[in-house]
């Protein structure tokens, strides 16, 4: 994949390249990073971070798990040796007041913190990356441009 800066779109439209931009944003990340995962519903926020996980377990030789959406729990963890993933699902939330019950970024420091739904976050967090997911008019094709992190 191409050298991206921050103001680039990518293509997505298929889950091959989702898969490598996944692995291109994972070989970037630190401890403490936290990434908005913004977009409609099924433009492929979840299925980035399913590969992003899963790319990390095979690179520490780990049988890779399934990743769903948190969508009804509202968090899923997923610890891969040192690294552990905090993937959080926030569109059943209906204010910003729960989010407080959540501890959203209460661990943030010791752990990459993946956030789908991140709207209703009125206080944007320290190492923030920005990923907007989105459709071209037709549905056909798939897209994502990042804020914060030049890959």
């Amino acid at each position: 994949m191409p050298i991206a800066t921050k103001s680039d779109i990518i293509d997505l439209s298929s889950e091959n390249k989702t898969e490598e931009f996944a692995r291109n944003i994972l070989k970037k990340l630190k401890l403490g990073n936290v990434i908005f995962l913004y977009g409609e519903m099924g433009v492929g926020k979840t299925t980035f971070v399913k590969y992003l996980i899963n790319h990390c377990q095979k690179e520490n030789k780990l049988n890779q798990t399934e990743v769903t959406s948190p969508t009804f729990n509202l968090l899923n963890e997923y610890q891969v040796h040192q690294t552990k993933f905090n993937h959080y699902d926030l569109f059943r939330l209906k204010s910003a007041e729960e989010l407080n019950n959540l501890g959203l970024l209460m661990d943030k420091e010791n752990s990459i913190t993946l956030i789908e739904w991140p709207q209703i976050i009125k206080v944007k967090p320290k190492n923030l990356i920005e990923l907007i997911f989105s459709y071209n008019n037709d549905h056909k094709k798939r897209y994502v441009q990042i804020k914060g992190l030049n890959i």
